[in-house]
């Protein structure tokens, strides 16, 4: 049992089915069974949904969480409809025996309702008996001290209607929230709706709003930061955004509503809240946002790690080129095993690829050494192309015609168990030598660090806004985790004494100050953020991750004011 009383495996049946209910289907009886048959149109004339709301509130205790009640229009008729979401699974919920006369049940009995597909049966007495008696001996018989004390508290704290208390549910942290309660007076807060719950390591509690008929709230207690009041439909908001990621917890990834940075007092996020910010989650602090359309997203903060994900090096293996810079663009999106890549939009891609970010930075990098050297044509491969990927690349090659400079794009969707989707852009000097023959003799072929710049704020432009198009429109998909950014610069081709080059070699880093950890062949950074942003936005984190880059890897004089993008860019 609980610290409740409530035998805990009990939640379990409830926790895994998820009970609906529609007003306004008739049913007909085939082979015994009752089958839905047609839809028959109500309106609220017969279907009260408030009231519908206040019954399940009333009747059911602990009241469910997060229980939605609406309309939803067919093509057929308009029927109204119960969501009940899955519970915690350590709660047992009772309502009033159905005993006494119809529409008065007993409000000093209770008894355990258990649903066996369309139908109800009541455990019976004997059940409950033998599920308390589990409890009992999983955790021990409390002593008639305990007993006695628990009832004393019970009675002495009991209001007038005997109606549930501020943190009850909860012992250890009921004083804290009853204080935390008090501090929000005025605030509309009504009673409880339900005993509190632990979330993880937050305490929480449904109210009711003091004005029937309004939104309740959830207050929610997190040690260390002020409590938060959250109106009822963003709480359900955030409940079902987290729902995308992997695992039991909607809130487990997505983390819980917090207060602004600074604040000391208790706040309240009302129900025409536009934004609010989360924390606590796997997927770290970040925001969510509500649309014009009143649809809910979650957005992450940016925030910097020289950790890689395992598709950093997709698609090198068996390469030797001089020098890759490359932007590796990870899509967790939600149910993207469904995705595909259609024709149409893989044509499209076709015919924009010769305009795209990248192929300007390969026609910039010529451009400044005095020649002109277009990525106009494009070729697919060099990895191949599936119902489930698309490639392609542009290699501008030397006077003997070897490869000289090249530039590739790739997107893959995910296997059937998977949900990442990667989008790659790279820009390769493939051999300096040949490079600077085709350029004309006397040419640098070395890259000033703008010019890196400049060619990893295309390729990540290119990743994160044209290929990810090729799904469809990626403002419609939600995140089942945080997308990540992949900044690489690589020297991927060994020298004459079987060890590969140092950056230095292919690369001016005058700009990042001196180098306090020795010379290196690859320098990489991960950058969270939502992939789609405006060119300032882009350009400002791009710096950022570049002198986060460059202090982890031994630059520590790095700063972001020396970081000026010179000449033109193509985005």
């Amino acid at each position: 049992m609980d610290r409740a009383g409530h035998p805990r495996h009990l939640g379990a049946s409830w926790r895994r089915a998820r009970p609906q209910g529609v007003i306004g289907i008739a049913t007909r009886h085939e082979h015994g069974e009752e089958v839905l048959d047609h839809i028959v149109e109500v309106g609220p004339a017969e279907v009260n949904l408030d009231r519908i709301r206040k019954l399940i509130r009333q009747r059911i205790t602990p009241a469910p969480r997060g229980v939605r009640v609406g309309w939803s229009c067919g093509d057929g008729g308009r029927v109204a409809f119960i969501d009940i979401p899955a519970q915690a699974v350590d709660t047992l919920f009772v309502v009033p025996a159905p005993v006494g006369k119809p529409g008065s049940p007993r409000t000093d009995t209770v008894a355990v309702p258990m649903r066996d597909g369309d139908s109800t049966h009541w455990l019976p007495r004997t059940g409950i008996q033998q599920l308390l008696s589990a409890g009992v001996r999983a955790s021990g018989m409390p002593t008639a001290q305990a007993l006695t004390e628990l009832l004393g508290q019970a009675v002495s704290k009991a209001g007038p209607d005997d109606g549930l208390r501020v943190g009850q549910g909860l012992p250890d942290r009921e004083r804290e929230m009853r204080a935390v309660y008090g501090q929000l007076a005025g605030e509309g807060l009504g009673l409880p709706a339900g005993e509190a719950w632990a979330q993880g390591t937050a305490a929480c509690q449904d109210l009711h709003h003091e004005r029937d008929g309004e939104p309740g709230w959830v207050l929610c207690l997190v040690a260390g930061r002020p409590a938060v009041a959250v109106a009822a439909p963003v709480w359900q908001a955030t409940v079902e955004v987290g729902r995308h990621a992997p695992g039991p917890d909607p809130l487990a990834g997505i983390g819980l509503p917090r207060p602004p940075e600074g604040t000391d007092a208790p706040w309240v996020i009302a129900a025409g809240s536009r934004s609010v910010n989360v924390d606590g989650g796997s997927w770290g602090a970040d925001r969510l946002t509500c649309s014009g359309r009143g649809v809910w997203r979650w957005q992450p903060l940016p925030r910097f790690s020289i950790n890689q994900g395992r598709s950093a090096e997709n698609r090198t293996a068996g390469q030797t080129t001089a020098l890759r810079l490359r932007a590796v663009v990870n899509l967790p999106w939600a149910e993207a095993s469904r995705l595909e890549i259609s024709k149409p939009r893989r044509t499209l891609l076709e015919q924009q690829l010769p305009y795209s970010a990248v192929a300007g930075a390969v026609t910039m990098l010529s451009r400044r050494r005095g020649a002109e050297l277009s990525a106009a044509r494009r070729e697919r491969g060099p990895f191949g192309n599936s119902a489930r990927t698309a490639a392609y690349s542009c290699t501008i090659a030397g006077p003997d015609g070897g490869p000289a400079l090249k530039a590739s794009v790739m997107l893959a969707l995910p296997a059937t168990m998977e949900s990442t989707v990667v989008a790659c852009s790279d820009v390769l000097v493939e051999n300096p030598q040949a490079l600077a023959a085709a350029l004309g003799s006397g040419r640098d072929t070395r890259l000033g660090f703008d010019e890196v710049q400049a060619v990893l704020l295309s390729t990540w432009k290119t990743a994160a806004e044209l290929l990810p198009a090729l799904v469809g429109d990626p403002a419609g998909l939600s995140w089942a985790a945080p997308p990540t950014t992949g900044l690489r610069m690589t020297c991927e081709q060994l020298a004459g004494n079987g060890v590969l080059p140092a950056l230095d070699s292919l690369v001016d880093p005058a700009s990042l100050g001196t180098n306090d950890d020795g010379t290196r062949s690859h320098m990489a950074d991960t950058i969270t953020a939502a992939p789609a942003m405006d060119r300032a936005e882009r350009r400002s984190l791009l710096r950022e991750a570049l002198v986060h880059m460059a202090r982890e890897f031994g630059r520590v004089d790095a700063e972001v004011d020396l970081l000026q993008l010179g000449g033109r860019t193509t985005t």
